[in-house]
């Protein structure tokens, strides 16, 4: 039986890590088009948009800690840290569109 729960911790960090590619990949799309809203917001020298730049980054440094941290979670905790995780990635993807809205509003919008 003890090969069972080794096989069962093996398989769930394996889970993990997929979990946690998936979720880098994501992030990592959203932090490029971060990346490009924050020199845009600095070209036109906007600066609720630089001070929300820099809020998303914070949030975007949360987001990797607590994946770190899911490594360690026992696996009775492994779904309420992912759902925990899974929306702060939405906050965050959120939070870049709407930096994205303020800082090249539609044409036609004055």
């Amino acid at each position: 039986m003890t090969t069972k729960g080794q096989g069962s911790t093996s398989g769930q960090a394996a889970v993990i890590k997929a979990y946690e590619e998936k979720i880098k990949a994501q992030v990592q799309e959203a932090k490029a088009k971060l990346d490009l809203l924050e020199a845009a917001a600095r070209e036109k020298k906007a600066h609720a948009e630089i001070a929300a730049v820099s809020g998303l980054k914070a949030k975007r440094e949360s987001i990797e800690a607590k994946l770190q941290d899911l490594r360690a979670t026992s696996d009775a905790n492994v779904s309420r840290a992912k759902a925990a995780i899974e929306a702060d990635v939405e906050s965050f993807k959120t939070g870049v569109h709407n930096v994205g809205e303020r800082i090249k509003p539609h044409a036609g919008a004055k």
